[in-house]
């Protein structure tokens, strides 16, 4: 096989030395000679993948084509379905070799393997829910013949490409992991591949933390104040997705043209309403459930942080209403930011659509996964958003020595030994225990070995030594979601769409449909359980078989859509439909609307005015910044009668403002600082530690004392405990609910905040408003100066890539050499153009657009797309972040398809033959 020598073309060759040359220079600079004479030319460019010429690929049975364009984006061309994967596989880790191997061990358990002993905690708590484990089940048991011969073909690409490669050859990381480590990757396996839908499956969980935090709650808050912070979702003012439909009581499938009232108990809940046990004193659980939650907190968020924020938006417009008389589809999935980005551009192509070669599919792929996850092919376009069911479960569970107990029954704990490998360290051996529910997670932490007094349960046995928490989650029994991913890729119309999304069962999503032929489509896959007794919102008593799962939604009966009648359908994490129309429990903590309603009224506005959607239009509604919580507050601010001149400086600002959050604009900085400190005074200050940040330490009432807060006499004083991307209040359009629900009754006892050293106490609405706004004034202050007429929103609210674990982890020098940023952003929380930050933990951006695409149906080579970051996962590769700028910018880049696109714009084309 040649080196990596070759350059991608000779009209790069002049700008990238040049480039180089900067690099060892700024090397030098930072790091001092020594580093520099290591971090050289060759060694920063040994791993950059060869683009052009041949090579050698062993088990292809023809020539296969690599052509890439000016982005690096390659799309591939074989003439059988294997040699189309074993491509894949292999230009993936010519790009991605590094993201794909970190993947692989957090999947497994194995981090500390590259890593060392900070990770074992890690390690231990993905070991106890057993990833692996089930990824091996899937792909022994239950995966067809033909998507194991793919996956296959995948890893046998892949290991072509690590052949005779090492250290730096692969990548820089491995070369700066050399220093400490003597570690080698291993060959790549179908498994490695499988795996990986459990990262997306547990970053897309649900309602986990939610199920948490209310337990935690109870500490501080009465019942009632906790039901308040957990509003009903708005129905009567944000539409659910599917607007009309039920389960047929003939047929017993769902039919999306019955009206669901007529169709339907009105439940909402096959087992009724009400949480699975009683809110009341929960101290011992509290510290329990606190320690799971900073374990949470732990664990490698890749999409994004602590399953908090986690969203997307997708819609497609019928071709009635746009202006190619073809559909037109939007997707965005909003994750963590990562560098390189999480998403991979790429286009799969047979040269002849054939029985054995079947794809011709281009889109957004996951480095590490044969096929295409979003995009489209010759005939059909499909999008995802996360559906936010309630597919986990927290148990308590009363454990006697080895066994556990179930009605009147003791049962057996099932056990298991992981031994796990630790980089320049000594093995570590764990037992991991479950019972018929899943893996006890609270072994994982000492302060979960005992669980104290009390629980919010009503019946409960003697605790003995404590209760325990078991985890019961859907994504840990086998299923097909491999399969799931080739159908797409190969359906041709709704039919066989619905046929593939059967089969994803594990992240539940919302699958949005176009077709060439004009239709248009959404269904809801997945596992969705259905509970005999409780609704999934606090931790249930496990030794009650009430509240066991009694089986899973059947697909027949899940809602779906065809060529509705409105002409458009919009997911954005809203209600998938009317709970009080539909028989069984999705969840009770889907996203609150206000981006998906704001995406429908971006639409009703085009279509009432008699206009057609374009793809320009669907850009602009991908960018829109628009604050539905500053439409509703920024009246009463203005309202407030301020005195101070400086505070009176601040709020002018929000005189005349459009609401919208460019990253210039002042407004909108200041009016998030206040949004900050409203939330903090009306609410995250009455919030018990555990849900605070980190560090941030308060005089509080005992958490025993009912006496309101501006009454106490003696105080206690303690410290947040959670991460900031995930500490509460964080700001989401949950929030946008409890405020809206409150803001016209000026004496509610949520504005009530004690004095502070500075301020007096307020009893009022508009009392707690001044103040915020005149902390607020002073936050700023300190952040972006005196002057208020110089702030901008974008120097708040900064984007920074960082690169997986050594990026973020690694020493100074690593972090310089890999990461880039920062970015200043427009957008925010809850606007469709969601780049979300937590009000509770500051104004950075933690989670993004990590792409954007408008797919033209029909006339494919007319659709857009934009990646975060760049094709490369190599630093200083031309193709590392060369689509960030336009990305930030609102911009897209033409999207070719069609060979005759395709081959307009190649820059590069490699051959890979037998």
């Amino acid at each position: 096989m040649p080196a990596n020598t070759t350059a991608s073309s000779p009209k790069k060759k002049k700008g990238r030395r040049a480039r180089l040359l900067v690099i060892v220079l700024v090397l030098a600079l930072v790091a001092g000679v020594g580093y520099a004479t290591y971090w050289s030319i060759s060694t920063v460019r040994a791993s950059f993948p060869q683009t052009t010429g041949t090579i050698k690929v062993d088990g292809l049975s023809g020539t296969v084509e690599v052509r890439r364009d000016s982005y690096g984006i390659p799309q591939i061309y074989a003439d059988s379905d294997e040699d189309l994967f074993r491509a894949q596989g292999f230009v993936q880790a010519q790009d991605r070799f590094w993201e794909m191997d970190v993947r692989r061990h957090m999947t497994a358990g194995r981090l500390s393997e590259m890593f060392g002993s900070g990770q074992v905690d890690t390690d231990a708590f993905l070991r106890t829910l057993g990833w692996r484990q089930v990824a091996q089940q899937e792909y022994d048991t239950l995966l067809t013949p033909e998507t194991k011969k793919y996956l296959q073909a995948y890893a046998a690409g892949v290991n072509s490409y690590l052949k005779g490669r090492e250290g730096k050859e692969l990548s820089v990381e491995y070369a700066a992991l050399s220093f400490t480590n003597d570690y080698k990757p291993e060959p790549w396996t179908p498994v490695d591949s499988v795996a990986w839908l459990k990262a997306m499956a547990w970053d897309l969980r649900g309602n986990m933390q939610d199920e948490i935090d209310r337990s935690l709650l109870t500490s501080r808050l009465t019942e009632k104040q906790i039901k308040e912070l957990y509003p009903s979702y708005p129905y009567d003012r944000n539409k659910p997705i599917v607007d009309a439909g039920g389960i047929d009581p003939v047929t017993g499938k769902f039919d999306p043209d019955a009206k669901p009232s007529d169709l339907s108990d009105g439940s909402g809940s096959s087992s009724g309403s009400g949480g699975n046990s009683p809110a009341g004193a929960a101290q011992g659980l509290n510290s329990q459930l606190a320690a799971l939650s900073r374990t949470l907190d732990t664990i490698p968020a890749l999409l994004g942080p602590s399953g908090s924020g986690i969203g997307s938006n997708s819609w497609v417009v019928s071709g009635t209403y746009t202006t190619t008389g073809k559909p037109m589809l939007a997707n965005d999935p909003h994750l963590a930011p990562s560098l390189p980005s999480l998403w991979y551009q790429m286009g799969l192509h047979c040269r002849k659509v054939t029985a054995s070669c079947q794809y011709d599919t281009a889109g957004y792929t996951f480095s590490g996964m044969p096929g295409v996850i979003i995009g489209h092919n010759q005939d059909i376009a499909w999008g995802f958003t996360n559906l936010g069911a309630d597919v986990t479960d927290l148990y308590l569970e009363k454990l006697s020595g080895n066994s556990y107990q179930v009605g009147d029954e003791e049962k057996e704990l099932k056990t298991r030994t992981e031994v796990i490998k630790v980089a320049g360290g000594s093995d570590k051996t764990i037992k991991v225990r479950s019972t018929g529910h899943g893996p006890l997670v609270s072994d994982r932490s000492t302060e979960l070995e005992k669980v104290g007094e009390k629980a919010p349960v009503s019946t409960a046995p003697d605790r003995g030594a404590g209760y325990a928490v078991a985890l019961q989650w859907t994504a840990l029994r086998p299923g097909k979601s491999m399969d799931a991913v080739f159908g797409l890729n190969r359906a041709k119309d709704f039919k066989t769409f619905r046929a593939a999304a059967k089969n994803f069962e594990v992240p539940s999503q919302n699958l949005i449909y176009a077709d060439s032929k004009g239709h248009i489509g959404y269904q809801a896959p997945g596992t969705i359980p259905v509970r005999a007794e409780g609704d999934g919102t606090t931790p249930a008593p496990g030794w009650d078989p009430k509240y066991k799962w009694k089986g899973t939604i059947p697909f027949d009966e899940l809602p779906y859509e065809y060529d509705p009648g409105r002409g458009y359908i919009v997911t954005a994490n809203q209600s998938v439909i009317d709970a009080k129309k539909y028989p069984y429990l999705l969840t009770k903590d889907y996203g609150y609307g206000a981006r998906s309603q704001r995406i429908n009224d971006l639409i009703e506005l085009k279509i009432q005015g008699g206009g057609k959607v374009s793809t320009e239009d669907m850009r602009t509604m991908q960018m829109d910044n628009s604050s539905e919580i500053a439409k509703l507050l920024t009246p009463y601010l203005l309202k407030i009668d301020i005195s101070d001149p400086y505070v009176r400086e601040a709020q002018k600002l929000l005189e005349g403002w459009d609401y919208t959050q460019e990253p210039d604009s002042g407004a909108a900085a200041y009016f998030n600082g206040v949004w900050r400190n409203v939330l903090k005074l009306s609410f995250g200050n009455k919030l018990p530690k555990e849900l605070r940040v980190e560090g941030e330490c308060l005089n509080v009432r005992p958490a025993d004392s009912s006496a309101p807060d501006d009454e106490l006499s003696e105080r206690v004083r303690e410290c947040g405990e959670r991460d900031t991307e995930s500490a509460q209040p964080d700001g989401s359009d949950r929030w946008y609910e409890v405020v809206g629900n409150i803001i016209k009754d000026e004496d509610n006892a949520w504005w009530r905040s004690p004095a502070s050293r500075t301020e007096p106490a307020t009893t009022t609405r508009d009392q707690l408003l001044a103040r915020a706004m005149d902390d607020a004034r002073w936050e700023l202050t300190a952040k972006l100066g005196k002057d208020a007429s110089s702030w901008s929103w974008g120097r708040l609210h900064r984007l920074t890539l960082k690169n997986q674990t050594l990026g973020t982890e690694g020493p100074g020098f690593l972090q310089f050499v890999l990461n880039r940023g920062p970015w200043n952003l427009g957008g925010g929380e809850a606007a469709v153009n969601a780049t979300g930050w937590n009000a509770a933990g500051g104004y950075g951006v933690i989670w993004v657009p990590s792409m954007r695409m408008v797919v033209n149906v029909g006339d494919w080579d007319k659709s857009r797309w934009i990646s975060l970051t760049g094709a490369s996962g190599h630093a200083y590769s031309a193709h590392y972040i060369d689509q960030t700028d336009k990305w930030a910018n609102g911009e897209l880049l033409d999207w070719a398809y069609s060979d005759q696109a395709v081959k307009a714009k190649t820059t590069d084309t490699l051959k890979l033959t037998p």
